[in-house]
């Protein structure tokens, strides 16, 4: 079964590759932007970045490859979603279990989260597009050195509300629950509210997404083929449109981006009515 999978996956590597060389692709990709409707635009995306090492491993390279070019896609990602209009977008980097791996992943992680967060705090796109850039998570578990980089993003662009980018980093959604209810029970110990006050509204407050102008994703997409949400956004996630994409990040495209969104346009979001 894994043998026949890999062979699977060769083929269409192989025919993505002719594809673009015919000039087909660039063809397709503008047929499927032209059928994606502005008016229906998800407006908040989150994506649950997967398939580095398992990419790595079925081309036969090093998982610090895969992580590579798995960053590199991320900056590719944050021009489609321009490009597209789409106005808030959460990436999901890190969880607090992938803390766990071997030290000398981890090293090769922090040191190209490092590289990529310095080069999107210089990058002047994240101003002329008002970018207000927020990492969300345990960030007192990451080194220095990271935390630094994310504190000095988040202040620059403190004031933007145009277009907002959250990197859920050292994150895990239990843990987020759990620091919500924390600052409930503070709340109602310090007599800000009743206990018949606490409501959804209350909850939303004090979770790690409450800055935003809309906190529940439309759509969450997860790449790699896995289908679960790995404890990703469990109280936001309620409603939200899930897809679940047999490609593994490094090699993820905008005609995969726009399928997704073509596919979410077409289905009838009844929220439990």
């Amino acid at each position: 079964m894994g043998l026949s999978k890999d062979f699977d996956r060769g083929g269409k590597a192989l025919m993505e590759t002719l594809l673009q060389a015919s000039g087909i692709y660039s063809v397709y990709e503008r047929r499927l932007e032209s059928k994606i409707t502005k008016a229906q635009l998800p407006n908040h995306i989150a994506i649950i970045l997967d398939g580095n090492r398992r990419w790595a491993r079925y081309n036969f390279l090093d998982t610090e490859k895969g992580h590579r070019l798995g960053a590199d896609k991320a900056e590719e990602l944050l021009n489609w979603i321009h490009d597209l209009g789409i106005r808030i977008t959460t990436l999901y980097i890190l969880s607090t279990e992938n803390l766990e791996r071997k030290d000398e992943e981890l090293e090769n992680i922090y040191r190209l989260l490092e590289i990529k967060l310095e080069r999107l705090y210089n990058d002047d796109r994240i101003h002329r597009r008002q970018m207000k850039i927020v990492a969300i998570g345990d960030r007192h578990k990451l080194p220095r050195k990271l935390q630094e980089i994310l504190g000095r993003l988040e202040e620059a662009t403190s004031q933007y509300n145009s277009m907002f980018l959250n990197i859920a980093i050292a994150y895990g959604g239990q843990k987020e629950l759990v620091d919500a209810v924390k600052k409930v029970a503070s709340m109602a110990k310090r007599g800000d509210i009743e206990i018949d006050d606490i409501d959804e509204k209350v909850i939303e407050s004090c979770l790690y997404t409450s800055h935003l102008p809309q906190s529940s994703p439309d759509l969450i997409l997860r790449t790699s083929g896995e289908k679960r949400l790995s404890g990703f956004l469990i109280w936001q996630s309620a409603y939200s449109e899930l897809m679940f994409m047999d490609v593994f990040w490094p090699e993820f495209r905008k005609i995969d981006l726009m399928r997704a969104i073509r596919t979410y346009q077409r289905r009838m979001r009844r929220y439990g009515k």
